[in-house]
């Protein structure tokens, strides 16, 4: 890994991290773009520790670690991102503690900061309409078409979206296979408007010479990346006169409206590949908001009038 061969990382430490980030991968089955967060931050904790002089487990203690925090806060590092790397830290002592590399966690006491509860930004159904009110005139914009309509109507996560494989559509298309965050395979309905895209840009594809089985490639014929797919997304929202968009904002507008008009929480956590269902409980805070704009339009005595 590149943890090993990174600069300034002590020897004590390094091969235990990169052992560590080796079970994350093989015994845990974690995504690989969670195992290069993890890496980042374990990285940046032992940049840290080195600087401070630590140079076996023995001297790591809750100041040092107390301190590495501080060091993010002072680095004006988000609430949300410190959340995340201390996270990281605490994982990795565990699993030393369990391979009895040390005694005890020096991260056992410490909390994590509380981050402000942002609610995910939503598209209306009038928004995706807009969005999706045009006629794609090359290869490119049908392949555009196609990607927006199959997020919006399985809630897919951008990565999802792009390790869709030709063959992971069962019953005519009626379903598509999805490999989710944790390599958990789950199965979601694929809408009559994305069923349709998705033929057109079939047909579509078939220009392109490419050997690959991804559903979604670029003009080169390769797989598109999720760099891509963010920028055509966005660039499509712009040209339909709308702020810009990306691939998350979809999803969560695929699980409001199916809130707002189902009120299946159970269902739309299936859905969305989501292992709690707290998680998918931020929705409720958005549908709420979404009654409480009809109660203010449509009740009487909702609002405030001027005498």
């Amino acid at each position: 890994r590149d943890l090993v061969r990174s600069r300034g990382l002590g020897d004590v430490y390094k091969r235990q991290i990169t052992d560590y980030l080796d079970f994350l991968e093989n015994i845990k089955g974690l995504s690989a773009n969670t195992i290069k967060s993890y890496q980042r931050d374990l990285i940046k904790f032992s940049h840290f520790s080195e600087a401070a002089n630590v140079d076996n487990f023995d001297m790591f203690t809750e100041e040092i670690c107390s301190s590495w925090i501080a060091d993010l806060f002072q680095q004006n590092v988000s609430a949300r991102s410190i959340q995340r790397h201390i996270s990281s830290a605490k994982g990795f002592f565990e699993y030393a503690q369990k391979n009895t590399l040390i005694n005890g966690s020096p991260f056992e006491l410490i909390s994590s900061p509380k981050s402000p509860n942002y609610l995910p930004n939503v598209l209306s159904p009038e928004d995706v309409e807009q969005l999706l009110n045009f006629k794609p005139k090359n290869i490119q914009e049908t392949r555009d078409m196609a990607i927006v309509e199959l997020i919006y109507s399985s809630g897919l996560r951008v990565s999802e979206a792009v390790n869709v494989d030709l063959n992971d559509f069962e019953e005519s298309g009626n379903f598509l296979r999805v490999l989710g965050k944790g390599s958990k395979t789950r199965l979601v309905p694929v809408g009559r408007f994305a069923q349709s895209a998705i033929d057109k840009w079939i047909e579509e594809r078939k220009k392109i010479s490419t050997i690959d089985e991804a559903l979604f490639v670029n003009l080169r014929g390769g797989r598109i990346s999720t760099r891509s797919i963010q920028e055509r997304i966005k660039t499509l929202a712009l040209m339909q006169g709308l702020p810009p968009v990306n691939p998350h904002m979809l999803r969560h507008s695929f699980a409001t409206h199916l809130l707002e008009s189902s009120g299946d929480l159970r269902s739309i956590q299936e859905l969305l590949g989501h292992s709690s269902l707290s998680t998918t409980q931020i929705y409720t805070r958005l549908d709420y908001q979404h009654l409480i704009k009809i109660y203010e339009k449509s009740h009487p005595r909702a609002t405030k009038t001027n005498a």
